[in-house]
């Protein structure tokens, strides 16, 4: 009877008390749960106002459960249902803009709103990261960021790029022998991958933290998802998420350390660490000079989402629309075979990249057709005006749209075709249209590295030609896509290479 007594379960205090009483405490629980979510429901509506959108948001998780699996189409949709369109996810309020108009207007008011990326990205890349600064602290400090992509810079970092393609683009052929294609979304990755952390960081890293920094890295791709699940428990996207970003930024702080004693030591420089280091002990530099390694291995971790997640998408797609279209492909090809004269042993250069005027429409027009960022996040500081009968509240997510103003009829005749030619006439009205090209943001936090980006894929793709030909193997998935922070082909983009043959 004793030990009985010790581990029996006790019987909830509530129980116990009298049937009026039991029923007047869950009277009283009820009523107080009704009225909390009844709070909820107006507090939604009051935000929502007039704004397209669900006219009630289910309860707490709100639109949680569809964007588990985002879907390009689900925002097509959201975007289609007005011009500003409102949703609630965990009782995040969200405003979504898809007209031109009032997702410039998000991008270009630093005194209303500020970029957040998603939910988590503070967690995930540190809070006191240089993307997140706003006002005049953000433009001293990209002022000199700006430095690393002159084209200066730029000479400095193609022989790395292109050593690395050539390695990369052998090791695609050598696999294909079978003469079995192969999906290209994990070796252009980490082809990128690769590519940037030596021009970043050069030999300053050692071999196998590029290894530990590709294999984990795409843990920080997969939970800077629009949405995520809130806390980083461990075993959640988030969680594994920020173990892999301490593990990077080990390596990125070393490689700086080491870039610091290299250039003390009289090297010159031959990478963007190195570059950097130079520009700060420059005398008539007149900016900050003094940067810890910790801060410069934020700057290389933010610079690796970057290049990592958006130019990967871009390459993909690029080597995609190229097989898809091979009229272009065959463009892309002539000018290569014209501007090298043949010699695609020589060493390419910025000044030759810059000849290269169809294979930049090529490029640019993919990134239309398919933008690797399709939105980026805002917090909304203050209340913010952004139409003249809305305002969004303070504290909600506003999230300007890419995809409409890239596929705007008005600007982009047959918007969902892929024509270069388009970039090719100055007075075309995607030419003089400016504004409607937001792949790369606008305003003040617009990408920094869109130079590098654009020269990379370039530089990519005109070694490509040069060694090998490519076929697309067309799935039921190969036009579906998947949204992984960034957009990616849902069959992974499968291509059959072969080598050329020169005439």
């Amino acid at each position: 009877m004793v030990f009985s007594s010790l581990y029996s379960i006790p019987r909830p205090s509530f129980l116990n008390l009298p049937r009026e009483s039991t029923s007047a405490w869950l009277y009283t629980t009820s009523a107080i749960v009704l009225s909390l979510l009844a709070i909820e429901q107006a507090v939604y509506r009051y935000k929502k106002r007039h704004l397209p959108g669900a006219a009630w948001t289910i309860p707490i998780i709100g639109k949680f459960a569809d964007s588990l699996n985002p879907t390009l189409e689900n925002y097509k949709k959201q975007w289609d249902s007005g011009a500003l369109s409102a949703v609630s996810v965990f009782n995040i309020f969200i405003v979504m803009a898809s007209s031109n108009e009032y997702s410039r207007k998000i991008l270009n008011s630093p005194n209303h709103a500020e970029p957040c990326l998603v939910n988590c990205a503070k967690q995930v890349l540190c809070p006191d990261n240089w993307v997140f600064l706003t006002g005049k602290t953000h433009v001293e400090y990209r002022r000199g960021l700006n430095l690393l992509f002159t084209r200066r810079a730029l000479s400095i970092y193609i022989p790395i790029q292109e050593s690395l393609a050539k390695k990369h683009l052998s090791q695609w052929l050598e696999n294909a022998k079978g003469g079995k294609s192969q999906p290209i979304m994990m070796t252009a990755r980490e082809l990128n991958m690769i590519t940037s952390l030596r021009v970043f960081c050069g030999s300053h890293l050692p071999d196998e933290a590029a290894r530990e920094i590709n294999d984990k890295y795409w843990l920080i791709t997969q939970a800077l998802e629009l949405v995520n699940f809130p806390l980083a428990l461990p075993g959640t996207k988030v969680y594994k998420a920020i173990q892999a970003r301490k593990a990077a930024m080990r390596w990125l702080e070393l490689a700086a350390s080491r870039s610091k004693a290299a250039m003390v030591a009289g090297g010159d420089p031959e990478c963007m660490l190195d570059e950097w280091i130079t520009i700060l002990s420059d005398p008539t530099y007149k900016g900050r000079k003094e940067f810890s390694d910790n801060e410069m291995g934020m700057v290389i971790l933010s610079f690796l989402f970057a290049s990592q997640d958006a130019m990967s998408s871009g390459l993909i797609y690029l080597f995609q629309h190229l097989s898809d279209y091979p009229e272009i492909m065959a463009k892309v090809r002539e000018e290569q075979d014209r501007v090298r004269g043949g010699n695609y042993d020589a060493p390419l250069t910025l000044d030759l990249l810059d000849s290269m005027t169809y294979l930049q429409a090529t490029v640019k027009e993919s990134m239309r057709v398919k933008p690797p960022v399709t939105m980026v996040p805002y917090r909304a500081t203050k209340p913010f005006p952004i139409a003249n009968d809305y305002v969004a509240p303070a504290g909600s997510i506003v999230i300007p749209s890419f995809f409409n103003s890239l596929h705007d009829p008005s600007v982009y005749p047959e918007p969902d075709a892929f024509k270069p030619e388009r970039w090719l006439d100055q007075e075309s009205s995607a030419n003089t249209n400016p504004r409607n090209y937001l792949v790369f943001g606008s305003g003040p936090h617009k990408c920094i590295g869109i130079e590098y980006a654009c020269m990379n894929m370039a530089l990519v793709i005109a070694t490509a030609v040069g060694m090998m030909t490519w076929e697309h193997d067309l799935t039921s998935e190969s036009n579906e896509v998947d949204i992984i922070a960034t957009l990616f082909p849902r069959d992974g983009c499968r291509l059959l290479f072969t080598p050329r043959e020169h005439q």
